[in-house]
């Protein structure tokens, strides 16, 4: 992956229904409207273990999906509960 910030419109286009590993992302209140890609997969899980070891130059990470989730999916702790 290149160093380059890419705008949520141009992620989707690149990496439909996938998840996607964003350092040092720009968000407008809640919602990610970009980042630079470190890892993307269509496995999160992929990309939170080996998206690990690519964090270490950035100040923040966050994880997007670039496609809808379905409303009755549980994401994270939600599956617990």
């Amino acid at each position: 992956m290149d160093n380059s910030y890419i705008e949520l419109e141009e992620l989707i286009h690149l990496y439909p229904n996938e998840w996607v590993l964003l350092g040092n992302p720009k968000m407008k209140n809640t919602s990610v409207s970009g980042g630079i890609v470190l890892y993307h997969s269509k496995d999160k899980k992929e990309v939170c273990y080996l998206g690990k070891e690519k964090i270490a130059d950035y100040s923040t990470v966050t994880i997007t999906f670039t496609g809808q989730i379905k409303h009755n999916r549980k994401i994270g702790i939600l599956k617990r509960i």
